[in-house]
């Protein structure tokens, strides 16, 4: 049986040459060091920085790195493998490993460094594991974790205490060495605990009784903490190995036919490490001398965590013969190594999403493996080539984990305790100092006082005297005024009475021939009208006369109309029956073609899987122009005429409407047809479906085809002309299917990069209706109204710079601000990016400020300019911040640097 690994057992292997025979090396360029070291600091192993420079203050990036450790050949394997060689090749000069398929045929792999099975302890920690040590020291996560085949030397590796001998001694045990030796006990701190994965189940191994420890997470920084999780201070190595030896002594392990003690568990060694260093911020005297203020060095406290991983190997039911609970402790092992893989591979791939809670390994690791720490793998493989399948494996675990980029930060926090004494200090020395000011300040006041009392008294005299002459003044001219009026006003009416007098006489004459004429006129209007009487009669009594022999021809002929007009609505009937048909046709046209390239290649996925594939053909169809032959909805809107799929909106049959709204909505959604669609009476047929039916199918292919004309600015004023707006928001208020809200948002959405459309949106309810669709809590819902409130900041954002609009923003008045900063975190990339384009729109406008500062907005800016992902973004926020004295102002009084 192979037991290539006990724990903390002998390591069963060939003689290994210890003490300085290997050439050191580094296993990875350390980050940039910390400006404040003592001269306690231990000799590092490399000077060089993290992958070049900073790039900026952030953070900085840091792949992954990979080594492989070979494992010599155990005793069973002397024995059984005799007669084969080794089935890897080293090749450590050039940090190359062969993997040999058969006699003649191998692989070849790269890894950061590749050390032989005669590789000391001593330099497998120099050259994977100090480095990422020296960057705990100074300020950054780290972490150094082993993976591999049972019984291929991952706890040896890792936990080994060196009792029996002190070269044997682990990563774990020097780790501290190293750790101790730099750290000042006096203001620094070391807290250590020691936890296994168990069967999915968070285990303490320095308190065996906490057998259930939950994961917290933090919702704004994301960061993965254990609060239940027994911490233990660290004073020395003794205290230390004490520790150590108590956790693997409750760490659960078997015997299996692969090692005599496999564990059973994921062992994780968290060791937290708090340092005290000095930062510039606070404000103290020099020398005593209160009249001249400076810049000191202001107390920080960098924290940083150690994260070393012991991870139970995998194995193969049919070789490691588990039985029984071993099989399920088996099972659970493999299938959280397995979400591992899961999470590499996507980190590797760059994808869009990681699995990272299929698992509470994956969870733990979370800052290992694409976030902020600096992490060294070790893979552990053996020489058997009988365990060829499962050295390959593992060596092409290690290959995709070396594609994996960290981006590395420091955590600092205020030493407020400190800076609170300090502060206290010299506040007593200002109180002293502004007592003895305020004494001589006093008597300054008091004689500035009385001169200006007596000035005060002078002046009021002064003022008295020519108030009264310019009273006189005026009075005088105002009795002038008057009598000059007076004068006027009687020779005017002098002159009025004399023209009127004439007028009413001239009046008078021309009244009378004016009703002379006009009742000539009516007599012989009376006339021409007695005479038309009669004429009407005669023609009435004649064609009374015609009609009496045609009475029979004239019911037939009724009978034969209304025959032919029920055969026009019956043709009517038919034709929309025939394009709904149609339509179908088409489609199920589509779905066949589909379902018969499956089958011709041979995908025979779930029925699931065939639908999505149909569906995806389908929209490619509709967008496709392949062989010069056009999308099957526009052959059919030539075929059929857009007027009468027009025309069949309005048609009373429920089914017939609804397939005529989504051909209207499939064409809307080509920038060719938009123009024709508008021009034909599209858009007010949909407004119209808008207002008059309450089907939700209805109502959210309108609200579809809508947004899609609403990307055209012409459409957008159309829209707004015809009520468009007011329309939506009612849509908005009263639907609760979050498609139909998408839909509805999407096309508000659209109208808010009008600046046209600006007061329009807000009067007719259009702002609120956006805002009130985040009820639903639909990401999609979500991302259209972040879109909108970004266009719509964008466009005031405009329009203020032109100064053509003044004033608050109009979000700001309508209430947007608060949901604008409780989802400028969010973790949507899309909803987070217009957020925070948003944020930055509306503080380029002073008047903005005040209102920013009182509602949060400030400190999402100061995140922004900090940890946005996109630069432009990045920028533009520290722009905005610099360039308005509120937010300087606000960023000095709270000391903030930006």
């Amino acid at each position: 049986m192979s037991s290539g690994a006990c724990r903390n057992g002998n390591h069963r292997t060939a003689t290994r040459p210890h003490g300085s025979g290997f050439r050191p090396s580094s296993f990875k360029p350390r980050l940039p060091p910390s400006p404040s070291h003592g001269p306690g600091d231990v000799r590092r192993s490399s000077p060089a920085s993290l992958g070049g420079p900073f790039k900026d203050s952030d953070g900085v990036p840091g792949r992954v790195r990979v080594a492989v450790r070979l494992r010599p050949r155990n005793s069973e394997e002397l024995v059984a493998d005799a007669d084969f060689a080794d089935c890897v090749e080293l090749q450590p000069e050039v940090k190359r490993l062969k993997l040999r398929k058969n006699n003649w045929d191998a692989d070849t792999y790269e890894f950061d460094e590749v050390l032989t099975e005669y590789a000391s302890q001593k330099r497998v920690y120099e050259v994977v594991a100090k480095p990422v040590v020296e960057s705990v020291l100074d300020g950054y996560n780290g972490t150094v974790m082993t993976y591999g085949q049972t019984g291929t030397g991952k706890t040896f590796t890792l936990g080994r205490l060196g009792d029996e001998d002190t070269a044997d001694r682990g990563i774990m045990v020097r780790a501290m060495e190293d750790i101790l030796a730099d750290v000042d006990l006096g203001s620094d701190s070391i807290t250590v605990s020691y936890l296994q994965l168990y069967m999915e189940t968070i285990q303490d191994l320095l308190d065996p009784i906490n057998d259930n420890i939950s994961i917290v997470e933090d919702p704004k920084t994301g960061d993965v903490s254990l609060p239940g999780a027994t911490l233990v201070d660290i004073r020395d190595q003794q205290n230390f190995l004490e520790l150590l030896r108590l956790g693997e002594a409750h760490r659960i392990a078997a015997n299996t036919k692969l090692n005599t003690e496999s564990s059973r568990s994921h062992a994780i060694l968290m060791v937290h490490v708090k340092r005290s260093v000095a930062g510039e911020g606070a404000f103290s005297t020099e020398n005593g001398n209160t009249s001249h203020l400076i810049k000191p060095l202001r107390p920080l406290v960098r924290k940083s965590k150690l994260v070393v991983v012991d991870l139970a190997g995998s194995e193969r039911i049919h070789k490691s013969g588990s039985e029984g609970h071993t099989l399920e402790e088996a099972k659970s092992i493999n299938l959280s190594l397995s979400a591992l893989g899961k999470c590499i591979n996507a980190l590797a791939e760059n994808s869009a999403h990681v699995p990272v809670r299929d698992s509470k390994l994956t969870r733990l690791l979370k800052d290992s493996f694409g976030g902020t720490a600096r992490t060294s793998l070790i893979v552990t493989i053996g020489p058997s080539p009988r365990h060829r399948g499962e050295t390959s494996s593992t060596i092409l675990f290690g290959q995709r984990a070396m594609k994996v980029e960290n981006m590395l930060k420091i955590k600092e926090e205020f030493d407020y305790k400190s800076l609170s004494r300090k502060l206290e200090i010299q506040l007593d020395k200002l109180i002293a100092e502004n007592e003895r000011l305020q004494k001589s300040f006093e008597g300054e006041i008091e004689r500035i006082n009385v001169e200006s009392q007596s000035q005060i008294s002078e002046v009021e005299r002064n003022f008295a005297e020519a108030l009264e002459k310019e009273k006189l003044k005026c009075q005088m001219e105002y009795m002038k005024s008057v009598k000059e009026l007076e004068e006027k006003m009687v020779s005017n009416q002098t002159r009025n009475h004399r023209d009127v007098k004439r007028i009413n006489e001239g009046i008078g004459a021309s009244i009378s021939s004016e009703v002379s004429e006009i009742r000539m006129l009516l007599n012989t209007e009376i006339a021409r009208r007695k005479a038309a009487e009669d004429e009407i009669n005669i023609l009435g009594s004649q064609l009374a006369q015609y009609r009496h022999p045609e009475a029979d021809g004239d019911t037939e002929i009724y009978r034969l109309r209304k025959n032919l007009e029920e055969e026009i609505r019956q043709k009517r009937k038919y034709e929309e029956e025939a394009i709904v048909l149609r339509s179908q046709l088409v489609q199920m046209n589509i779905e066949a073609d589909q379902t018969r390239r499956c089958l011709e290649r041979g995908d025979l996925g779930d029925a699931f899987s065939l639908n999505t594939r149909v569906d995806q053909s389908r929209n490619m169809q509709l967008r496709e122009n392949g062989n010069g032959q056009k999308p099957s909805i526009a052959a059919l809107s030539e075929q059929v005429g857009l007027h009468k799929i027009l025309t069949l909106l309005e048609s009373e049959d429920a089914t017939i409407r609804i397939h005529a709204v989504k051909v209207v909505a499939n064409l809307a959604a080509e920038e060719v047809n938009q123009a024709k669609i508008v021009e034909a009476g599209g858009l007010t047929s949909l407004l119209m479906l808008l207002r008059r039916y309450e089907d939700e199918m209805v109502r959210r292919v309108a609200a579809g085809a809508i947004a899609n004309l609403a990307m055209n600015e012409v459409n957008q004023e159309l829209i707004m002309v015809q009520g468009g707006i007011g329309l939506l928001s009612v849509t908005a208020a009263n639907a609760e299917d979050p498609q139909t809200l998408r839909m509805v948002a999407g096309a508000i959405a659209n109208l808010c990069g009008n600046d046209k459309l600006q007061m329009k949106l807000r009067t007719e309810g259009g702002i609120k209706a956006l805002l009130g669709t985040v009820r639903c809590g639909h990401p999609d819902v979500l991302s259209q109204v972040a879109r909108g409130i970004a266009n719509f900041a964008k466009c005031e954002s405009r329009l203020a710079s032109q100064g053509i609009r003044s004033g608050r923003s109009l979000l700001i008045e309508e209430g947007a601000l608060p949901w604008i900063v409780h989802n400028a975190n969010d973790e949507s990339a899309p909803i987070r990016r217009h957020i925070e384009l948003a944020l930055c729109h509306l503080a380029q406008h002073e008047v903005n400020a005040k209102d920013m500062v009182t509602g949060g907005a400030l400190w999402e800016l100061v995140r922004i300019s900090r940890d946005c992902t996109r630069e432009d973004i990045r920028n533009l926020a520290r722009k905005t911040l610099s360039s308005s004295p509120t937010f300087r102002a606000e960023l000095r009084r709270l000391r903030v640097d930006y």
